[in-house]
């Protein structure tokens, strides 16, 4: 296996940060970027205590000297982890709210990787994993910003995969990650976020409660589910010699949200 050097956006939480920690164990240069100075710090500290390889440093995906940072490190893999997510009916839900998702999901990680393809292009090699989401696949009720980001993600990543086959003498490979639900607390939040609002002024303003239930106790069943399983998927695309174009985890979900993209759901 080859010691990788790899660059994690966002992993100051949730799944990014358990991904950068375990690639980091598995003995690659991990460069683990986080958007707050606690998290950094956290990282840093549970770096030394482990001992590993493990380079954490501030960094906000939506700022133009951050992203530049990237010009002065050296890594070979990019992952493209930062994202937030926002939630609510698209008949009234202020468009301000979707621009705010696009601007970090979609057009922040489109500069981000621009910056790192100058240098990959220049050492003619290198790889290029987007995280996205199985959402990115089959839209969910009342999740529209966040389905619909890591819909155009899914469009971004496959042109770009399809392009950089096309750029001779380079061997840069593209892929993606497409998590289903985890207990990372990031859905709760997500789906949380419309009830600030929907329950005083909406269309479902006498359903919001009904709504929430529902809604809980679906993702209360999803997930249900172990890290590792979407672990060892960063793992597997870190690793391998040919990048796959998706990489989904669990397979459970994974297999029903095909079902649900054949029959039209």
């Amino acid at each position: 296996m080859n010691k990788e050097k790899i660059l994690i956006t966002g992993a100051g939480s949730g799944l990014g940060k358990e991904a950068a920690l375990a690639l980091a164990r598995r003995g690659h240069t991990v460069y683990a970027t986080a958007r707050y100075d606690t998290e950094v710090n956290e990282l840093k500290k549970q770096a030394k205590d482990e001992n590993i390889d493990l380079r954490s440093f501030k960094l906000d995906i939506l700022l133009d000297e951050d992203r530049n940072k990237l010009l002065n490190i050296d890594f070979n893999i990019l992952v493209n982890n930062a994202a937030i997510g926002d939630s609510g009916s698209v008949s009234e839900i202020r468009v301000d709210r979707f621009e705010n998702v696009f601007e970090t999901n979609v057009f922040s990680n489109i500069k981000i990787t621009q910056i790192a393809l100058k240098k990959l292009i220049e050492e003619k090699k290198g790889k290029v994993i987007f995280v996205s989401s199985l959402f990115g696949r089959i839209s969910y009720p009342f999740l529209a910003p966040y389905c619909a980001s890591k819909f155009a993600i899914e469009a971004f990543a496959s042109s770009l995969r399809k392009e950089l086959k096309d750029l001779d003498g380079t061997n840069i490979q593209v892929g993606i990650i497409e998590p289903g639900a985890y207990a990372t607390g990031f859905n709760k939040e997500n789906n949380d976020k419309k009830f600030e609002w929907m329950q005083r002024e909406s269309y479902f303003r006498y359903k919001w409660q009904d709504i929430k239930e529902k809604e809980e106790k679906i993702f209360n069943f999803l997930e249900r589910k172990k890290f590792d399983t979407i672990i060892n998927q960063y793992i597997k695309a870190v690793e391998c010699n040919k990048l796959k174009h998706r990489y989904t985890a669990p397979k459970s979900q994974a297999f029903f949200i095909q079902l649900g993209r054949i029959f039209g759901m």
